[in-house]
């Protein structure tokens, strides 16, 4: 019997088209023998839509008319089962689409990797592939995540994050603290992804103009030590925190004029301008397929080891699971590696990485479905309440009416 599984995509956060082409990259390793795929979109206005229609990623080209095509859906819990229902029924509408055996997020950033909708499928009972709620929190709050790391003992560049809203009142001890660190410093908004909002400051003007771009995206601002020269460095780790397994490296490039891996540079090779065009759109459609790369790069004697090595202890020291991408940074004189950050929904689901390991997509994907039912039965035997008797006992205070207490 197959199992139903279902996709979710989209989201809000600026990382959505992202989002769209990872999905459509994951449904389409899926195996049709095993499993019947249930596209789920979720709208930039976070409601959900089913239909056969979004399997076609040529559809998304205007999306309001794809949606007017689509069914806006909601998930129940009936009994032992998720169902999707859909929202408006009548005489000609069916009262059930699906039950549900597994879900799978494919949602890059705010509202999807962030540990939200991790947390609905919680409150369902619903079986989930990738990390839970609180792994998915800490990946991409990189706050939580780089306290977590350096306490475990990972390295770190130097850094220091602020709230945003602080530069007005404390914007001399800010500076001094970037200094402190020196010249040149990345800023990053806290929890976003796909290098929105990230820049890099030579001086304490640029620092002022940097940190004003980055706080239009989240409240919280990273500082950090710009590792020179640097090589780029990731590798994938799949599994969970009772077994897993890294991935062989890859060495990212970006463009000679940009300091950083860019958005273009992820997912759009790198092409700019016009004249490349066609190539942009080719190159996107790949997702972060498509970055400048080179698999298994030449390191210098133990730092390939060391560095999975190392995205092995990250993935357990964050409580990760399913498929991940930590990225490293590598000074490339003194062969220093640091962890930059962990994708715990990685663009691709980082499946070029697999299958430069020996581990086909559809076998991927079959993995994370089995990781998400493995987690649920774990979680079946683990008590989280007591029956009590307490409120069959309880009493109001005198002169309190029942009504007012909560």
């Amino acid at each position: 019997m197959k199992l139903n599984i279902a996709v979710f995509f989209g989201g809000e956060s600026v990382e959505h088209e992202v989002s769209v082409i990872s999905a459509h990259q994951a449904m389409e390793a899926l195996s049709k023998e095993k499993y019947n795929v249930i596209p789920v979109y979720v709208a930039k206005d976070r409601k959900l839509y089913c239909s056969d229609l979004l399997r076609d990623l040529t559809n998304y080209k205007d999306i309001p008319a794809l949606l007017q095509k689509c069914t806006q859906v909601d998930l129940v819990q009936e009994e032992n089962r998720v169902v999707i229902h859909p929202v408006h029924t009548g005489l000609f509408h069916k009262k059930e689409l699906s039950p549900v055996d597994v879900a799978i997020p494919v949602m890059h950033g705010t509202n999807g990797e962030d540990g939200t909708i991790q947390g609905f499928f919680e409150m369902l009972k619903l079986p989930y592939a990738g990390c839970d709620l609180i792994a998915a929190a800490a990946g991409q709050d990189k706050v939580l995540q780089k306290h977590v790391l350096e306490n475990s003992g990972l390295p770190v560049t130097p850094w220091f994050w602020v709230y945003g809203e602080e530069l007005e009142s404390k914007q001399d001890e800010i500076l001094e603290k970037a200094n402190r660190i020196g010249y040149p410093v990345i800023l990053k908004p806290a929890c976003t992804g796909s290098s929105v909002g990230i820049s890099i400051a030579h001086s304490d003007s640029e620092y002022l103009s940097c940190f004003e771009n980055a706080r239009q995206y989240d409240a919280k601002i990273i500082t950090e030590k710009v590792v020179k020269p640097m090589r780029e460095l990731n590798c994938s780790v799949l599994g969970d925190t009772f077994r897993a397994e890294a991935s062989v490296l890859e060495e990212v490039y970006h463009t000679e004029e940009n300091e950083i891996l860019d958005f273009e540079d992820k997912y759009m090779g790198g092409s700019k301008g016009s004249s490349k065009g066609a190539k942009s759109a080719a190159s996107g459609s790949k997702g972060m397929a498509s970055t400048s790369r080179i698999v298994s790069p030449s390191l210098p004697d133990g730092k390939t080891e060391e560095i999975r090595s190392l995205a092995l202890d990250t993935f357990r020291a964050l409580g990760s699971s399913g498929v991940c991408r930590i990225d490293f940074l590598m000074d490339g004189d003194s062969g220093k590696v640091y962890v930059n950050e962990i994708n715990t929904i990685p663009g691709s689901l980082a499946f070029y990485l697999w299958n430069a390991s020996g581990v086909s997509f559809p076998h991927l994907m079959d993995r994370l479905v089995e990781l998400a039912l493995d987690r649920e039965r774990r979680r079946s035997r683990m008590i989280f309440s007591y029956d009590t008797n307490l409120l069959s006992s309880y009493s109001a205070p005198a002169g309190t009416k029942a009504s007012k207490l909560g």
